[in-house]
């Protein structure tokens, strides 16, 4: 195990990563766009079959913005209407407009599939509508795949959990336009997933809901994120940060990077944050080091100005 310093989440890096990690294939456990226990609606669509002529026509066809919107959401796997005319076309009534205009392109060449689930109701109209990758969108990003499945509408849990992720990625990507901080990297599940050996030599795998990799100054920090919905029990929540230890114990993630990332809980509330503070603080003090809580409101500020307080610090 290495030396608490090393698990500062911070180091200093010679290289600045790439700045956005396309995700890869990878089956998982329920917490995946296609899985089956997603609605229903979804299954009885009709399948639609993309040529590669017409996917070698559209990366022709799509600019600048629309690229960048595909590899956002390659990234992310959902992404609502308002989160991104956030991250490509401003606040105003033309960005508005400009961000319809280019989704409904990209939903009719099927590089995106609008989901049959909407955020925010009625009144939310096109900014409440959620975005995945469609058939050509799945094509463009991964050339090399032979099969590819098609995307189910998830459970309104899910998609409010999966959309939260996204939020945080959302905030950081502004905050990069008005500080110094730059995001290296942004990973979300599957692909921020981490098998190791357990306890006995068990194969297991710690399921973060993201990985965010930050430059500040001559810094780079890292952070597992867990996006809580206030939806978990005590006891689901002592599992998974126990499940975190064993891997921290494990010293994986520190012979691959040098250092172990900050475990970052995400509350949607200050009562909600301090209920983890109380459930993470059940754990042994030695472990309370690699945890840190903060709201929604303010987790991406704290992350971007390296401001965040460990569990250690908050209870005293």
């Amino acid at each position: 195990m290495s030396a608490p310093a090393d698990r500062s989440g911070r180091v200093e890096y010679p290289v600045a990563s790439s700045l956005v990690h396309i995700g890869t294939d990878r089956k998982s456990a329920g917490e995946s766009l296609d899985q089956s226990n997603s609605s229903s609606k979804g299954a009885k669509a009709k399948r639609v079959y993309v040529t590669r002529s017409r996917v070698v026509a559209l990366s022709g066809q799509l600019h600048g913005q629309q690229k960048a919107i595909l590899v956002d959401v390659g990234c992310l796997g959902v992404v609502s209407g308002r989160q991104v005319q956030r991250l490509h076309y401003g606040a105003s009534a033309a960005g508005a407009r400009l961000a319809r205009k280019h989704l409904g392109q990209m939903v009719r060449w099927h590089v995106l599939t609008r989901l049959d689930r909407t955020i925010g109701g009625q009144r939310a109209g096109s900014a409440g509508l959620v975005y995945a990758l469609g058939p050509a969108g799945q094509r463009l990003l991964y050339p090399n795949r032979r099969r590819f499945r098609p995307v189910w509408t998830p459970r309104t849990s899910y998609l409010r959990h999966a959309l939260a992720v996204s939020e945080l990625y959302v905030c950081l990507r502004e905050l990069e336009r008005s500080t110094s901080m730059e995001l290296l990297a942004y990973e979300s599940e599957p692909k921020c997933w981490r098998p190791y050996f357990g306890p006995g030599g068990a194969r297991s795998i710690l399921k973060p809901d993201a990985l965010a990799v930050l430059g500040i100054d001559d810094y780079e920090d890292r952070y597992f994120i867990e996006a809580d919905c206030s939806t978990e029990h005590r006891p689901h929540i002592v599992a998974k940060a126990k499940t975190y230890v064993r891997y921290w114990q494990s010293g994986r993630e520190q012979v691959e990077t040098g250092i172990f990332p900050y475990v970052l809980w995400v509350a949607p509330d200050e009562p909600r944050a301090a209920f983890l503070v109380d459930v993470l603080a059940s754990l042994p003090p030695e472990h309370w080091q690699i945890f840190m809580v903060a709201t929604a409101d303010l987790s991406s500020r704290q992350m971007a100005t390296g401001s965040g307080v460990p569990i250690t610090k908050r209870r005293r």
